[in-house]
């Protein structure tokens, strides 16, 4: 009899419509039982793995339960957990919004809390089982590092061991790994009852891939040097397209993707298709978009890929190529109250730092000499200087952009291991940073990014940026909160309130909440 392997995941949801993502043991054909109909799909198959994303449409009102069957057999509800429901997006659009990055996938036990903190997600996923309507979200944005492929578990590298002897010896290398690593990541009985009820929309960032992924052309031409990355990137985007990519489309957008089309249709292992349009993306970032855009009644969600579609050229390093920017440009015009943008990196770090990552790039592209072009390259990779401000360029043509479609502009990201807002001098731009789910910095380093963000690099970063010649950013801007470096999800409560929490134990915990007006 077939099993579920992850799922089922409640992934895109509107006002009438909603797409159950599953990987199950063997190939069958998923059913799931809603609203007194069963909608079924068969399975396709990757790399010897299975999946399937079942539509359920023309839904007239909320589902209070639902339930999964495989071949016919009863898989999911799992017995003693609450109903998995299915809650239409509201026509005027979202409540409340919850977001997070950075989690790594490490035991409970007291000596894992003890280095990596509680874990905010599967806690929170224990207070919904118990809270009423007004505490759920809408929507669950999960902006980066959903896995940690370049820093894999204590369990996860028994099962790289056990499996090889090859490099990268303590990293991930190929599908049936990373396969390995979504499995462990999503099957927390917590975690699985919440994906299960709570739709989720995701986009990668370095750590779904690796440390520093495209952080320049340098970083990509000593990647390719090695005998392993190729494996390892091809793997890495399939992976995420199946995983996290398939379910950020619309059933519409679905139906007409063709990769998808040619899996289902195929009728054996796909593993090779996906293994080329991987190969190809990376290549030919052109080639595949993996930004989308979501329409939530008073918003416009925009989920920008801001690591696969960089312009690595020196001397004109663009965050988004030509062709992702004008989708950009398009996607802020379209008519909205406001504009919610999930950045994986954030836009507006403390403006001192803004100004050293300037200066760095500046180094990198020659301004200083050949010398100082190759120390500054090292600088950059070392302390992870690729953020918004290390593409000058792009940042000031959004910071423009942003100014001038004059609406509101929440701009959310994770990333640094920190959490924060920044408010802009210019429009009604705030960035609103929660990270890491599950992933702290150690004291010390809490310590010395106090020092050196908020202190020694506002000091010196402007005299650095100007060092080098470079203009100043088309507006200012300032943290007006935090920052906070509990491991932390943040919720957002339309149209103003943004919210942290911590978890200790089984208890979620305010740490702040902010008006964004």
């Amino acid at each position: 009899m077939p099993a579920l392997v992850i799922g089922p995941m409640l992934r895109y949801v509107d006002a009438s419509s909603a797409s159950i993502w599953v990987e199950t043991g063997e190939p069958c054909t998923v059913a799931v039982i809603a609203a007194g109909r069963s909608y079924e799909s068969r399975t396709f198959t990757v790399h010897g793995h299975h999946y399937a994303i079942v539509d359920l449409t023309d839904l007239a009102a909320d589902v209070d339960g639902y339930a999964v069957e495989l071949d016919g057999e009863r898989v999911w509800p799992l017995e003693g957990r609450p109903p998995s429901r299915i809650r239409l997006l509201p026509p005027q659009g979202p409540r409340r919004m919850t977001f997070g990055s950075c989690r790594t996938n490490v035991p409970h036990d007291t000596a894992h809390v003890l280095t990596h903190g509680e874990d905010v997600l599967r806690a929170y996923g224990g207070r919904l089982m118990e809270a009423g309507d007004e505490e759920w979200p809408d929507l669950l944005l999960l902006i980066g590092d959903q896995v940690y492929a370049d820093s894999p578990s204590p369990g996860m590298l028994e099962f790289i061991h056990a499996r090889r002897d090859t490099e990268p010896k303590n990293e991930i290398a190929d599908f049936e790994e990373y396969a390995e690593l979504y499995r462990r990541a999503w099957t927390d009985p917590e975690i699985a009852w919440l994906f299960s009820t709570v739709p989720t929309a995701m986009i990668f960032d370095d750590h779904d891939l690796r440390d520093d992924w495209n952080t320049s052309q340098p970083w990509r031409e000593q990647m390719a040097a090695t005998s392993w990355w190729r494996r390892r990137v091809i793997s890495g985007l399939g992976a995420y397209w199946i995983y996290q990519h398939l379910g950020n489309l619309s059933p519409a957008e679905r139906e007409a993707d063709p990769l998808l089309r040619s899996l289902r249709e195929g009728g054996t292992d796909g593993g090779g298709l996906l293994d080329d349009f991987a190969e190809k993306a990376d290549a030919d970032p052109a080639s595949t978009r993996w930004s989308y855009a979501r329409d939530l009644g008073h918003t416009r969600l925009i989920m920008i890929d801001t690591r696969c579609a960089r312009q690595l050229t020196p001397g004109d390093r663009r965050m988004l190529d030509p062709g992702e920017w004008q989708w950009l440009v398009d996607e802020v015009s379209q008519p909205a109250q406001r504009l919610v943008i999930g950045s994986s990196i954030p836009f507006l770090l403390p403006e001192g730092v803004h100004s050293v990552q300037n200066w760095n790039e500046a180094l990198c592209d020659g301004a200083w000499g050949s010398w100082v072009r190759k120390l500054s390259e090292k600088f950059r990779q070392a302390v992870d200087l690729e953020h918004w401000a290390a593409f000058r360029r792009s940042f000031d043509d959004l910071a423009r952009l942003l100014v001038r479609v004059g609406k509101p502009v929440l701009i959310l990201s994770g990333d640094v291991h920190y959490s924060y807002v920044a408010k802009a001098s210019a429009g009604d731009i705030h960035q609103v940073v929660c990270s890491p789910i599950r992933n702290p910095l150690s004291p010390l380093l809490r310590w010395a990014n106090v020092f050196t963000q908020f202190g020694i690099a506002t000091l010196v970063g402007g005299l650095l940026a100007r060092s080098a010649r470079i203009p100043r950013p088309p507006f200012r801007w300032r943290v007006t909160e935090g920052p906070w470096f509990q491991n932390a999800l943040a919720t957002l409560t339309f149209p103003d309130q943004a919210t942290w929490y911590e978890s200790s134990g089984n208890t979620i915990k305010e740490i702040a909440s902010v008006d964004l007006r």
